[in-house]
C-alpha cells in the first residue's frame, strides 16, 4: 500500500521558517518524482516544488523561488520542503504528491492530474 505521510506543517510569523517532511512508503523511491501541491481556501491548487528521486533535478514555482528549497534523503525515502521568508500569502494546505517516471523540468508547471499519489496534507498558517 501506498503511503505519504506529511509533517511539519504548523503556525509560524511571517519571515519564519517551516520544514515539512513527506515520508514515503510502499513504491521503489528511486522510481518517482516527488513534491508538494498547496491550497488556499478559495484559491486553486497550485504546484509548489518537485524532486525527481533518481536525479535530483527540481522544479519552484515562481512564487517559492528563492525562498523554499526541496531535498530528498534516498536513504529515509523522504522529501523535506525547507520554508523560509515565509509570508501570509503561503498560508494553505501542503500535499505531498509522487508520481512515477516523472520527468522533472525547472521551467514546466506542475500539473496535478500527473500525480497518482496524495498524502493527507499538512496546514500551514503564516501570521502578518
Amino acid at each position: 500500500e501506498v503511503q505519504l505521510v506529511e509533517s511539519g506543517g504548523g503556525l509560524v510569523q511571517a519571515g519564519g521558517s517551516l520544514r515539512l517532511s513527506c515520508a514515503a512508503s510502499g513504491f521503489t523511491f528511486d522510481d518517482y518524482a516527488i513534491g508538494w501541491f498547496r491550497q488556499a481556501p478559495g484559491k486553486e491548487r497550485e504546484g509548489v516544488s518537485l524532486i525527481s528521486s533518481n536525479d535530483g533535478s527540481t522544479y519552484y514555482a515562481d512564487s517559492v523561488k528563492g525562498r523554499f528549497t526541496i531535498s530528498s534523503d534516498n536513504a529515509k525515502n523522504t522529501v523535506y520542503l525547507q520554508m523560509n521568508s515565509l509570508k501570509p500569502e503561503d498560508t494553505a494546505i501542503y500535499y505531498c504528491v509522487a508520481a512515477e517516471g516523472v520527468v522533472v523540468v525547472p521551467t514546466t508547471p506542475l500539473n496535478d492530474r500527473g500525480f497518482d499519489y496524495w498524502g493527507q496534507g499538512t496546514q500551514v498558517t503564516v501570521s502578518s
